[in-house]
Protein backbone atom coordinates (compact mmCIF):
# COMPACT_ATOMS: atom_id res chain seq x y z
CA UNK A 1 0.00 0.00 0.00
CA UNK A 2 1.46 3.69 -1.03
CA UNK A 3 0.25 7.05 -0.15
CA UNK A 4 1.33 9.76 -2.55
CA UNK A 5 -0.34 12.89 -4.29
CA UNK A 6 -1.83 12.51 -7.20
CA UNK A 7 -1.21 14.86 -9.85
CA UNK A 8 -1.07 13.81 -13.38
CA UNK A 9 -3.69 13.20 -15.85
CA UNK A 10 -3.93 9.98 -15.84
CA UNK A 11 -4.24 10.27 -11.87
CA UNK A 12 -7.16 12.59 -12.03
CA UNK A 13 -8.92 10.32 -14.47
CA UNK A 14 -8.53 7.46 -12.51
CA UNK A 15 -9.65 9.52 -9.18
CA UNK A 16 -12.95 11.08 -11.28
CA UNK A 17 -13.74 7.66 -11.92
CA UNK A 18 -13.61 6.71 -8.22
CA UNK A 19 -15.29 9.45 -7.06
CA UNK A 20 -18.37 9.59 -8.92
CA UNK A 21 -18.29 5.76 -8.15
CA UNK A 22 -17.63 5.75 -4.82
CA UNK A 23 -21.21 5.40 -2.64
CA UNK A 24 -20.78 8.43 -0.39
CA UNK A 25 -18.73 10.62 -3.45
CA UNK A 26 -19.65 14.37 -2.83
CA UNK A 27 -18.65 17.46 -4.29
CA UNK A 28 -16.46 18.41 -1.83
CA UNK A 29 -14.35 15.72 -2.31
CA UNK A 30 -14.53 16.29 -6.47
CA UNK A 31 -12.40 17.19 -9.57
CA UNK A 32 -15.04 20.04 -10.20
CA UNK A 33 -14.37 21.63 -6.25
CA UNK A 34 -10.46 21.30 -6.58
CA UNK A 35 -10.45 23.36 -9.56
CA UNK A 36 -12.88 25.96 -7.48
CA UNK A 37 -10.79 26.19 -4.76
CA UNK A 38 -7.85 26.71 -6.48
CA UNK A 39 -9.75 30.04 -8.45
CA UNK A 40 -10.08 30.99 -4.90
CA UNK A 41 -6.26 31.01 -4.42
CA UNK A 42 -5.83 28.61 -2.29
CA UNK A 43 -3.85 25.68 -2.38
CA UNK A 44 -5.62 21.97 -2.74
CA UNK A 45 -4.22 18.76 -2.73
CA UNK A 46 -5.09 15.57 -4.10
CA UNK A 47 -4.37 12.51 -1.92
CA UNK A 48 -4.59 9.18 -3.10
CA UNK A 49 -3.80 5.59 -1.11
CA UNK A 50 -3.18 2.86 -3.66
CA UNK A 51 -2.66 -0.87 -3.82
CA UNK A 52 -1.23 -1.74 -7.14
CA UNK A 53 -2.69 0.63 -9.54
CA UNK A 54 -6.10 0.66 -7.83
CA UNK A 55 -7.20 3.41 -5.51
CA UNK A 56 -8.33 2.38 -2.13
CA UNK A 57 -8.69 5.57 0.00
CA UNK A 58 -8.39 9.02 -1.01
CA UNK A 59 -8.63 12.94 0.70
CA UNK A 60 -8.68 16.22 -1.06
CA UNK A 61 -7.53 18.93 1.18
CA UNK A 62 -7.63 22.76 1.12
CA UNK A 63 -5.11 24.10 2.79
CA UNK A 64 -5.67 27.77 4.44
CA UNK A 65 -2.57 30.05 5.01
CA UNK A 66 -1.99 32.18 8.04
CA UNK A 67 0.10 34.44 9.59
CA UNK A 68 3.81 33.32 9.87
CA UNK A 69 3.35 30.12 7.51
CA UNK A 70 1.38 28.60 9.38
CA UNK A 71 -1.64 26.97 7.83
CA UNK A 72 -4.69 25.08 8.67
CA UNK A 73 -6.13 21.98 6.72
CA UNK A 74 -9.27 21.18 5.57
CA UNK A 75 -10.47 17.42 4.87
CA UNK A 76 -14.68 18.35 3.65
CA UNK A 77 -16.69 15.33 3.64
CA UNK A 78 -13.20 13.35 3.14
CA UNK A 79 -11.53 11.06 3.37
CA UNK A 80 -13.23 8.33 1.73
CA UNK A 81 -12.08 4.79 1.18
CA UNK A 82 -13.54 0.91 -0.09
CA UNK A 83 -15.24 -0.14 3.20
CA UNK A 84 -15.48 -3.67 1.33
CA UNK A 85 -11.41 -4.16 1.38
CA UNK A 86 -10.65 -6.46 4.22
CA UNK A 87 -8.10 -4.25 5.70
CA UNK A 88 -10.30 -1.14 5.41
CA UNK A 89 -9.26 0.53 9.17
CA UNK A 90 -5.69 -0.07 8.39
CA UNK A 91 -5.64 1.53 4.86
CA UNK A 92 -8.03 4.79 5.72
CA UNK A 93 -5.23 5.32 9.11
CA UNK A 94 -2.29 4.63 6.71
CA UNK A 95 -3.79 7.36 4.48
CA UNK A 96 -4.48 9.94 7.48
CA UNK A 97 -1.56 9.29 9.15
CA UNK A 98 0.76 10.29 5.64
CA UNK A 99 -1.73 13.60 5.63
CA UNK A 100 -0.39 14.38 9.60
CA UNK A 101 2.90 14.03 8.39
CA UNK A 102 2.28 16.14 5.37
CA UNK A 103 0.50 18.54 7.39
CA UNK A 104 3.48 18.71 10.18
CA UNK A 105 6.23 19.69 7.46
CA UNK A 106 3.64 22.62 6.74
CA UNK A 107 3.04 24.34 9.65
CA UNK A 108 -0.32 22.92 9.79
CA UNK A 109 -2.18 24.64 13.04
CA UNK A 110 -5.21 22.19 12.71
CA UNK A 111 -6.47 19.46 10.53
CA UNK A 112 -10.45 19.31 10.57
CA UNK A 113 -12.11 15.60 9.20
CA UNK A 114 -15.74 15.97 8.47
CA UNK A 115 -15.65 12.65 6.35
CA UNK A 116 -19.12 10.60 6.13
CA UNK A 117 -17.70 7.72 6.53
CA UNK A 118 -16.65 6.48 10.58
CA UNK A 119 -13.17 7.15 11.14
CA UNK A 120 -11.87 4.71 13.38
CA UNK A 121 -9.93 6.69 15.42
CA UNK A 122 -9.74 5.07 18.64
CA UNK A 123 -7.14 2.79 17.24
CA UNK A 124 -5.51 5.67 15.45
CA UNK A 125 -3.11 6.58 18.40
CA UNK A 126 -3.19 10.57 17.62
CA UNK A 127 -5.65 12.91 20.38
CA UNK A 128 -8.27 14.60 18.87
CA UNK A 129 -10.50 17.44 20.40
CA UNK A 130 -13.90 16.12 19.39
CA UNK A 131 -16.64 18.09 17.06
CA UNK A 132 -15.37 21.76 17.79
CA UNK A 133 -16.80 23.64 14.82
CA UNK A 134 -19.97 23.25 12.91
CA UNK A 135 -18.59 24.33 9.25
CA UNK A 136 -19.30 20.78 8.42
CA UNK A 137 -23.02 20.46 9.97
CA UNK A 138 -24.52 17.17 11.08
CA UNK A 139 -27.89 16.38 9.38
CA UNK A 140 -29.42 17.57 6.19
CA UNK A 141 -32.07 16.72 3.88
CA UNK A 142 -31.94 15.01 0.68
CA UNK A 143 -35.60 15.27 -1.37
CA UNK A 144 -35.98 12.32 -3.43
CA UNK A 145 -35.85 13.42 -7.48
CA UNK A 146 -36.74 10.38 -9.13
CA UNK A 147 -40.42 11.17 -8.11
CA UNK A 148 -43.08 12.38 -10.15
CA UNK A 149 -43.51 16.21 -9.33
CA UNK A 150 -46.62 15.39 -8.15
CA UNK A 151 -45.41 13.37 -5.59
CA UNK A 152 -42.61 15.14 -4.59
CA UNK A 153 -45.35 18.00 -3.75
CA UNK A 154 -47.49 15.39 -2.22
CA UNK A 155 -44.40 14.50 0.28
CA UNK A 156 -44.18 18.24 1.34
CA UNK A 157 -45.77 19.72 4.56
CA UNK A 158 -49.18 21.25 3.51
CA UNK A 159 -47.44 24.89 4.70
CA UNK A 160 -44.76 24.30 1.90
CA UNK A 161 -47.27 23.78 -0.87
CA UNK A 162 -49.33 26.92 0.17
CA UNK A 163 -46.40 29.14 0.03
CA UNK A 164 -45.38 27.65 -3.32
CA UNK A 165 -48.93 28.13 -4.46
CA UNK A 166 -49.35 31.74 -2.87
CA UNK A 167 -46.30 32.88 -4.62
CA UNK A 168 -47.41 31.83 -8.13
CA UNK A 169 -50.51 33.10 -7.33
CA UNK A 170 -49.19 36.97 -6.58
CA UNK A 171 -46.97 36.56 -9.95
CA UNK A 172 -43.41 35.84 -8.58
CA UNK A 173 -41.44 34.66 -11.54
CA UNK A 174 -38.40 32.32 -11.31
CA UNK A 175 -35.63 33.27 -13.72
CA UNK A 176 -32.18 31.31 -14.37
CA UNK A 177 -29.00 33.60 -14.38
CA UNK A 178 -25.57 33.14 -14.97
CA UNK A 179 -22.04 34.86 -13.60
CA UNK A 180 -22.32 36.35 -17.27
CA UNK A 181 -25.32 38.59 -15.96
CA UNK A 182 -24.23 41.41 -13.87
CA UNK A 183 -27.64 42.65 -12.79
CA UNK A 184 -28.97 39.85 -11.29
CA UNK A 185 -25.67 39.36 -9.56
CA UNK A 186 -25.60 42.15 -8.18
CA UNK A 187 -29.70 41.79 -7.34
CA UNK A 188 -28.44 38.99 -5.69
CA UNK A 189 -25.51 40.60 -3.51
CA UNK A 190 -28.00 42.83 -2.60
CA UNK A 191 -30.76 40.42 -0.89
CA UNK A 192 -28.02 38.35 0.60
CA UNK A 193 -26.47 41.51 2.28
CA UNK A 194 -30.06 42.26 3.76
CA UNK A 195 -30.65 38.86 4.57
CA UNK A 196 -26.94 38.67 6.46
CA UNK A 197 -28.08 42.23 8.30
CA UNK A 198 -31.79 40.70 9.33
CA UNK A 199 -30.28 37.42 10.24
CA UNK A 200 -26.82 37.90 12.41
CA UNK A 201 -24.63 36.02 9.87
CA UNK A 202 -21.50 36.88 7.90
CA UNK A 203 -21.91 37.26 4.46
CA UNK A 204 -19.29 36.37 1.12
CA UNK A 205 -18.24 39.11 -0.69
CA UNK A 206 -19.53 39.75 -4.27
CA UNK A 207 -16.29 38.38 -6.32
CA UNK A 208 -17.08 34.89 -3.94
CA UNK A 209 -20.68 34.75 -5.04
CA UNK A 210 -19.41 35.44 -9.20
CA UNK A 211 -16.59 32.71 -8.95
CA UNK A 212 -18.89 30.40 -7.41
CA UNK A 213 -20.94 30.39 -10.97
CA UNK A 214 -18.18 31.08 -12.80
CA UNK A 215 -15.69 28.41 -11.88
CA UNK A 216 -17.74 25.33 -10.30
CA UNK A 217 -19.09 22.99 -12.86
CA UNK A 218 -23.08 22.76 -12.73
CA UNK A 219 -23.34 25.96 -10.28
CA UNK A 220 -26.88 27.97 -11.26
CA UNK A 221 -28.30 31.07 -10.07
CA UNK A 222 -32.18 30.99 -9.85
CA UNK A 223 -33.64 34.79 -8.78
CA UNK A 224 -37.08 35.63 -7.74
CA UNK A 225 -39.09 38.32 -9.61
CA UNK A 226 -41.85 40.37 -9.33
CA UNK A 227 -43.36 43.70 -11.12
CA UNK A 228 -39.31 43.05 -12.58
CA UNK A 229 -37.87 43.77 -9.43
CA UNK A 230 -35.78 41.19 -7.84
CA UNK A 231 -37.48 39.61 -4.23
CA UNK A 232 -35.19 36.64 -3.86
CA UNK A 233 -32.22 34.40 -4.74
CA UNK A 234 -31.18 30.89 -5.07
CA UNK A 235 -27.73 29.53 -5.65
CA UNK A 236 -27.38 25.87 -6.16
CA UNK A 237 -25.04 23.08 -7.83
CA UNK A 238 -25.99 19.40 -9.50
CA UNK A 239 -23.12 17.17 -8.81
CA UNK A 240 -23.07 13.17 -10.03
CA UNK A 241 -26.79 13.00 -9.51
CA UNK A 242 -27.60 15.73 -6.56
CA UNK A 243 -28.43 18.81 -6.83
CA UNK A 244 -27.49 20.91 -3.75
CA UNK A 245 -29.18 24.08 -2.06
CA UNK A 246 -25.93 26.32 -1.22
CA UNK A 247 -26.95 30.32 -0.61
CA UNK A 248 -30.43 31.97 -0.37
CA UNK A 249 -31.42 35.47 -0.32
CA UNK A 250 -34.74 37.34 0.34
CA UNK A 251 -36.19 40.68 0.83
CA UNK A 252 -38.02 41.81 4.23
CA UNK A 253 -40.60 44.12 2.27
CA UNK A 254 -41.42 41.58 -0.05
CA UNK A 255 -41.90 38.40 2.38
CA UNK A 256 -45.65 37.57 1.95
CA UNK A 257 -45.14 37.01 -1.63
CA UNK A 258 -43.47 33.77 -0.27
CA UNK A 259 -40.77 33.61 -2.77
CA UNK A 260 -38.22 31.19 -1.25
CA UNK A 261 -40.56 28.32 -1.14
CA UNK A 262 -41.02 28.79 -4.92
CA UNK A 263 -36.85 29.11 -5.58
CA UNK A 264 -36.57 25.81 -4.09
CA UNK A 265 -39.48 24.05 -5.60
CA UNK A 266 -38.27 25.43 -9.20
CA UNK A 267 -34.58 24.47 -7.78
CA UNK A 268 -35.85 20.97 -7.51
CA UNK A 269 -37.62 20.60 -10.87
CA UNK A 270 -34.02 22.49 -12.31
CA UNK A 271 -32.05 19.38 -11.26
CA UNK A 272 -34.48 16.60 -11.84
CA UNK A 273 -34.68 18.63 -15.44
CA UNK A 274 -30.57 17.71 -15.37
CA UNK A 275 -30.58 14.08 -14.28
CA UNK A 276 -30.17 14.60 -10.68
CA UNK A 277 -31.92 11.72 -8.32
CA UNK A 278 -31.87 13.96 -5.01
CA UNK A 279 -31.57 17.36 -3.76
CA UNK A 280 -29.90 18.18 -0.63
CA UNK A 281 -31.27 21.31 1.03
CA UNK A 282 -28.12 21.31 2.99
CA UNK A 283 -27.87 21.59 6.77
CA UNK A 284 -30.42 21.55 9.16
CA UNK A 285 -30.23 21.46 12.87
CA UNK A 286 -29.22 18.06 14.04
CA UNK A 287 -31.96 15.89 15.76
CA UNK A 288 -31.78 14.50 19.21
CA UNK A 289 -32.82 11.50 20.15
CA UNK A 290 -36.47 11.26 22.92
CA UNK A 291 -35.28 14.38 24.28
CA UNK A 292 -32.05 13.62 25.96
CA UNK A 293 -29.66 15.92 23.82
CA UNK A 294 -28.16 13.06 22.35
CA UNK A 295 -27.25 13.43 18.43
CA UNK A 296 -27.90 10.95 16.10
CA UNK A 297 -25.03 12.31 13.50
CA UNK A 298 -21.90 11.47 16.11
CA UNK A 299 -22.10 7.73 15.30
CA UNK A 300 -22.22 7.49 11.69
CA UNK A 301 -23.88 8.32 8.46
CA UNK A 302 -27.36 7.28 8.92
CA UNK A 303 -31.62 8.16 7.76
CA UNK A 304 -33.80 8.61 9.62
CA UNK A 305 -37.41 9.36 9.06
CA UNK A 306 -39.13 12.75 7.73
CA UNK A 307 -38.90 15.06 10.81
CA UNK A 308 -40.86 18.61 11.40
CA UNK A 309 -38.68 19.57 14.79
CA UNK A 310 -40.59 21.11 17.52
CA UNK A 311 -40.66 24.72 18.75
CA UNK A 312 -38.87 23.25 21.85
CA UNK A 313 -36.37 21.35 20.11
CA UNK A 314 -35.19 24.19 18.49
CA UNK A 315 -35.75 26.95 20.83
CA UNK A 316 -32.32 27.90 21.80
CA UNK A 317 -30.40 26.86 18.08
CA UNK A 318 -29.56 29.37 15.50
CA UNK A 319 -30.75 27.45 12.97
CA UNK A 320 -34.26 27.27 14.25
CA UNK A 321 -36.04 29.24 11.60
CA UNK A 322 -33.60 27.44 8.50
CA UNK A 323 -34.54 23.88 10.05
CA UNK A 324 -38.21 25.02 10.14
CA UNK A 325 -37.95 26.57 6.86
CA UNK A 326 -36.23 23.21 5.29
CA UNK A 327 -37.85 20.29 7.29
CA UNK A 328 -41.45 21.55 5.05
CA UNK A 329 -40.52 20.58 2.10
CA UNK A 330 -40.53 16.59 3.25
CA UNK A 331 -37.53 14.36 2.35
CA UNK A 332 -35.11 12.62 4.23
CA UNK A 333 -33.02 13.65 7.32
CA UNK A 334 -29.53 12.53 6.60
CA UNK A 335 -26.98 12.70 9.31
CA UNK A 336 -23.16 12.39 9.78
CA UNK A 337 -20.48 11.72 11.47
CA UNK A 338 -18.97 14.66 14.00
CA UNK A 339 -16.50 16.79 12.40
CA UNK A 340 -13.18 16.34 13.66
CA UNK A 341 -10.64 18.42 14.83
CA UNK A 342 -6.71 17.76 15.41
CA UNK A 343 -4.03 20.33 16.68
CA UNK A 344 -0.77 20.04 15.68
CA UNK A 345 0.79 22.89 17.33
CA UNK A 346 -1.71 23.84 20.36
CA UNK A 347 0.07 26.86 22.12
CA UNK A 348 0.12 28.33 18.40
CA UNK A 349 -3.37 27.88 18.01
CA UNK A 350 -4.50 29.23 21.38
CA UNK A 351 -2.83 32.63 20.65
CA UNK A 352 -4.20 32.64 17.20
CA UNK A 353 -7.93 31.83 18.54
CA UNK A 354 -6.94 34.70 21.18
CA UNK A 355 -6.01 36.87 18.94
CA UNK A 356 -9.34 36.69 16.85
CA UNK A 357 -11.32 36.94 19.74
CA UNK A 358 -9.79 40.09 20.98
CA UNK A 359 -9.05 41.21 17.19
CA UNK A 360 -11.53 39.90 14.98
Amino acid sequence: MSVRLLTSAEDLARYETWIHAHPQGNLWQSIEWKRYQASLGRSVRLYGAEEGDTLQATAIVVIDRTVLGLSTWDVVRGPLWNEEHTQADAIVLSLLRHLLEEAQKDRCLAMYISSPQVVPYGTWGVPHTGHTRCEQLEATILIDLTQSEEQILANMHQKARYNIKVAMKHGVVIREHTADDPEALDSFYRLVSETAGRDGFTHLSRARYEAFLRFLGGSFLLMAWHDEKPVAGLIGVAWNGTGIYYYGASGYAHRALMAPSLLQWEAMRLCKRRGCHSYDLLGIEPPTNAGLGIRTGGLGKGIIPPLIPTSESLIHSPWAGITSFKTKFGGQTVTYPSEQMIVLRPWAWRMLRWKRRLLG
